[in-house]
């Protein structure tokens, strides 16, 4: 946002309430004109303002948004924390920072991502205060060839820490990033990397998880998808969500570091949504049907084709569940 003044207003209308231009003016020592030019503004971060004349203003539904302060304090001794009201893409931010020197970890958090991004160039929708948008800045040794498996890791990571949370959600993991909650996405993982590809690698694991979203928000997703709302009317802050998130890809990448994806491999296994399913592998060559048989060491998919077994790796292909 362009200034303080801005995530202010935001966070003076997150109660879903109305609030006239005049107490909104004493509040944040400014004329109503200057009121008026900012709601104006808010609707370019997406953030939609009613205006009812006699009334006020309010936003068409209450906000839960982060605070940093608590955000920051859950994450003291693990890791530094670079919040940002709204931005790009807080991979790009990540990866931007790891190109100016800085190690981790390091968590870079926002409320809004105008450039946010999946797999194979993707976009990921990132309305305003609606979901969870991270990412976390860490070395590992041992070259791009060591890092088999960390997308599978991180889903892990989230899943373990949503059902601390949420005990009662059914998870799931779609191969090599996905994590779906009754059948349909909830979130994804992508992996973003900087460094030498026998020496220290700067690793970005950026999750998005989708947690309050409104239908016209997700006017643009054309697959099945769903929130935490959904699942779970009486939901976690999201401030508590996202350092449970940051806290367990943290603790995840400090085991990885030591241990490779070995002791993820039977937690991915049993949140495996692919095994033994009919699926369609698509890779630059064209699309070829076969059955998924589970993950390998590496994290490379097994895949049945024809009557013969292939290792789908998770750059080269894309998949779809039959």
């Amino acid at each position: 946002m362009e200034n303080s003044v801005d995530l202010e207003m935001v966070r003076l209308l997150a109660d879903g309430r109305f609030h006239s231009g005049a107490d909104l003016g004493e509040a944040l020592g400014i004329s109503r004109t200057a009121i008026w030019k900012r709601i104006q503004r808010l609707t370019e971060f997406g953030i939609d303002v009613e205006s009812v004349r006699g009334k006020g203003h309010r936003l068409p539904r209450a906000l839960d948004l982060i605070d940093p302060a608590a955000l920051g304090q859950a994450l003291a001794g693990r890791a530094q924390l670079d919040f940002r009201p709204v931005t790009g893409s807080t991979n790009a931010d990540a990866l931007a920072l790891a190109a100016q020197g800085v190690a981790g970890p390091l968590v870079v958090s926002s409320e809004s991502q105008s450039a946010g991004r999946g797999r194979r160039g993707r976009q990921w929708r990132s309305p305003f205060g609606a979901n969870l948008y991270l990412s976390v800045l860490y070395r590992l040794g041992g070259g791009f060839s060591s890092l088999g498996g960390l997308s599978l890791a991180a889903g892990v990571a989230v899943s373990r820490a949503l059902a601390q949370l949420m005990p009662d959600l059914s998870l799931g993991l779609k191969w090599p990033n996905d994590l779906y909650l009754n059948g349909a996405k909830l979130g994804g993982v992508l992996i973003e990397l900087a460094g030498e590809m026998e020496g220290q690698v700067q690793v970005v694991v950026g999750v998005g998880i989708n947690v309050s979203m409104g239908d016209t928000q997700a006017a643009s997703i054309d697959q099945a998808w769903t929130d935490l709302q959904r699942a779970c009317p009486t939901l976690p802050s999201r401030t508590a969500l996202a350092a449970a998130v940051a806290v367990a890809l943290i603790d995840m990448l400090d085991q990885f570091a030591r241990d490779g994806f070995a002791p993820f491999l039977d937690a991915f296994n049993q949140r495996d949504l692919c095994r033994d399913r009919p699926v369609t592998v698509q890779t630059a060559g064209g699309s070829r049907s076969g059955i998924a048989r589970g993950v390998a060491e590496d994290g490379s998919l097994r895949v049945d084709i024809d009557g013969e077994s292939h290792l789908m790796h998770g750059g080269e292909v894309s998949l779809r569940l039959q």
